[in-house]
């Protein structure tokens, strides 16, 4: 049995947590904020096995100068923040090459394909399984153009294993009655689904695992220091703690840990927002999806919540008003009998320039394991990014090849 420490109470913070203490390990999570705070409380709540296309991929060549000037792009930059962003972008580019956008792909499929396994004990636990919402995810195109540009990625992820059904406008409407008519087809996920409440599904994980033992400290990590017999974890307040491992899964602000242990990883932030209709969920059965305009709405207890796009500008709280905006008259425009949002919320998501998370060990020491960098999948793929972190603490095999996801790729 071994003490370990895991730096982030996220989604993947948690599902570590909850496999290595089904090893038997003693576990202290770290996060100033709490738990389910930031991303993992923000988010779509979709799970989403046909996640496996990036974000980096070849049409980027041609529509990142529309992106990036268009009023109505889900896709921002904020032009003071371009001298620190510069070199990520450079290497998105390089990474949006045909090649390395399918090597992406391949790898993001790799991991989906064991999602679903990675959430099944957690989802055994007491009454979690309430907060699953098993309706597959709808996706909409309102013009034909745009189905049609999007059927090179279709097919992609069809060769992945992907499952999915393509919609005529007629079938969308009778699938979900609340639409606005003015979207020509469609594309059904099979085996997705969704949370009724991310944060709440979330907090009933910590309340089953802390009556099982583990800890939370609120309090911010400074710095990691491995040696070979073990990992000192030093807080804000200067207090070293050691443990036998540590984990990093804070999402983000993850790299300084990362180059405190070997690493330099570019990892940068995407700003996400949502805002929230109170009391709207009857109005969709399912998360729907406006692929054009980059957002997911989605029914959870709450009511119907609508999130979405990525803005380019570090950790400054300050909203971007015209995201929220668009946001809001895109899901009007989509739900026409929505009213108007109650709430808004910004966080800050992960991302690499190849989109695909870093999983496995340190290049200092293997007592530190790295889960950090899932960008738009952390939600989806915390379960099996749990079981990995577990089976390197214990030293067993993990259920695929992690070479393609190691921090040494950079």
């Amino acid at each position: 049995m071994a003490e370990v420490g895991i730096v982030g109470a996220g989604f993947i913070g948690l599902a570590s947590a909850g496999w290595l203490m089904r090893d038997g390990h003693r576990v202290t999570l770290f996060d100033p904020s709490g738990v389910a705070q930031g991303a993992s409380f923000g988010n779509a709540g979709t799970f989403a096995p046909y996640g496996c296309i990036p974000v980096n991929n070849p049409s980027v060549f041609r529509d990142l100068p529309r992106f990036l000037l268009s009023s109505e792009s889900p896709f921002r930059l904020r032009w003071s923040y371009l001298p620190h962003v510069l070199p990520w972008l450079v290497r998105f580019m390089i990474n949006s090459t045909r090649r390395r956008y399918e090597a992406s792909a391949s790898a993001l499929a790799a991991l989906l394909a064991q999602a679903q396994a990675g959430y099944a004990p957690l989802l055994e636990e007491r009454d979690l399984a309430k907060f699953v919402r098993p309706r597959e995810c709808l996706y909409l195109y309102s013009s034909g153009a745009s189905f049609d540009a999007s059927r090179a990625s279709l097919n992609l992820r069809e060769q992945l294993g992907v499952s999915f059904d393509v919609l005529s406008a007629e079938e969308v409407c009778g699938l979900e009655p609340s639409l606005a008519p003015i979207f020509e087809r469609g594309v059904l996920f099979r085996d997705s689904w969704h949370f009724s409440d991310p944060q709440a599904f979330l907090l009933s994980l910590y309340d089953v695992l802390a009556a099982r033992g583990l800890e939370l400290e609120r309090k911010s990590v400074s710095a990691l220091a491995p040696a070979s017999e073990g990992v000192t974890l030093t807080t804000d307040d200067g207090a070293p703690r050691r443990f036998d491992h540590v984990v990093v899964a804070t999402g983000a602000r993850s790299a300084k840990f990362a180059a405190q242990c070997g690493n330099r990883v570019p990892l940068d932030t995407e700003r996400g927002y949502h805002v929230r209709y109170r009391g709207a969920s009857q109005l969709i059965s399912r998360p729907v999806g406006w692929a054009e305009r980059g957002f997911y709405m989605t029914p959870m207890d709450e009511g119907i919540r609508v999130a979405g796009t990525v803005e380019l500008g570090g950790f400054s709280d300050v909203r971007n008003r015209s995201l929220l905006d668009l946001l809001t008259f895109s899901s009007k425009r989509a739900l026409p009998a929505l009213q108007q949002p109650d709430s808004t919320w910004l966080g800050f998501r992960p991302t690499l320039p190849d989109g695909v998370p870093v999983l496995g060990r340190a290049s200092a020491s293997e007592r530190v394991i790295y889960a950090f960098g899932h960008q738009h999948l952390g939600l989806t793929l915390a379960g099996v990014s749990g079981r990995i972190v577990a089976d390197l603490v214990a030293r067993r095999a993990p259920p695929l090849d992690l070479t393609r996801y190691a921090a040494t790729r950079f």
